[in-house]
């Protein structure tokens, strides 16, 4: 049977010491400026500045250029508690275009598992390709996802690749092959240096 075709960006699945991730996430800003559509399941990347009240802000990432984290949800309150903009709750997609701040959830911890889909095109990732890094490519989100998906063309050992290849999803319907749902480790992320692939 073949692989089912659903980007859905990166998912958080397990810590890499084998434990299943526990939600925790932290909590940055994405100003107004901002250009990009944001979604859950997008990988973004910090910028070296934050909000007036000192809330780190992030961007959406470049494919092969590092990954801080990956969105989990939308944050309306700055702190939690009351107050704040609760409409930005309900949102399933940061615009492009902005008209104010947004908070959103990373799950950004560098020992975190995802997992993420595989492009149809090109020539499959197989057996002989885990333990290597992959880089990762941008994709439209579907109005509540990401479209972000796991490139076939950068497999190499190269430490400043986007991802660490950790094997399949294992799972009935998921197979080596156009769409298959890979396990990954951001490689090259903001906190922890990138590391050589085998």
């Amino acid at each position: 049977m073949a692989n089912t075709n659903a980007p859905f960006g990166l998912a958080p699945i397990e810590y890499l010491i084998g434990t299943p991730w526990n939600g925790q996430a932290r909590r940055y800003h994405v100003d107004s400026t901002e250009a990009n559509a944001l979604a859950i399941g997008d990988p973004v990347v910090t910028l070296g500045t934050s909000d007036a009240d000192g809330v780190m802000s992030v961007t959406l990432a470049t494919a092969g250029s590092g990954i801080t984290g990956v969105i989990i949800g939308m944050g309306g309150l700055k702190y939690g508690g009351p107050g704040g903009d609760l409409d930005n709750l309900s949102i399933t997609v940061i615009p492009a275009t902005k008209t104010k701040d947004y908070y959103v959830l990373v799950a950004d911890d560098p020992n975190i598992v995802f997992e993420v889909q595989e492009i149809g095109t090109g020539t499959q990732l197989t057996a002989t390709e885990v333990g290597l890094n992959c880089n990762l490519v941008a994709g439209t989100n579907n109005g509540y996802v990401s479209g972000w998906l796991l490139t076939n063309t950068t497999e190499a050992t190269t430490s400043t690749l986007d991802c660490k290849l950790l094997g399949l999803v294992q799972r009935s319907g998921n197979a080596f092959g156009a769409y298959a749902k890979w396990k990954v480790l951001i490689n090259n992320h903001t906190y922890r240096a990138g590391i050589t692939g085998v």
